[in-house]
């Protein structure tokens, strides 16, 4: 697995996980029983295409984290699919962010992955 592009990795927030979206989670292959996982740590992404100039889309992000936001980036519980512009990026993860205080990550999720 190709290591993350902490360069361009911009964490928008960390949340405390609500009751209904740690069900979810416990359900889910991010979810790590031995693991204090307490918070969302939602984050917009660069993704660097491959060509000769440097040139990156933009995903977001969600990893279960504990309460220092230390997490696991090999098990990510949500991963957009990549936007080229980094304002579509910021947009969404701000609508993910409402959605986790809200207690409704995982619902958010699931209707993004149906769309």
């Amino acid at each position: 697995m190709k290591t993350p592009n902490y360069h361009d990795f911009y964490q928008k927030a960390l949340i405390p996980i609500g009751f209904n979206d740690l069900l979810a989670l416990q359900e889910s292959k991010a979810y790590y029983p031995n693991s204090p996982l307490t918070h969302w740590l939602i984050a917009v992404e660069g993704v660097q295409l491959p060509q000769t100039k440097i040139y990156y889309h933009w995903k977001v992000s969600i990893y279960p984290a504990d309460s220092e936001g230390e997490f696991n980036w090999k098990k990510p519980y949500y991963c957009s699919p990549n936007m080229e512009f980094i304002e579509q990026a910021n947009t969404f993860a701000a609508s993910l962010v409402t959605a986790s205080k809200n207690d409704h990550l995982s619902s958010a999720t699931l209707l993004e992955k149906i769309s």
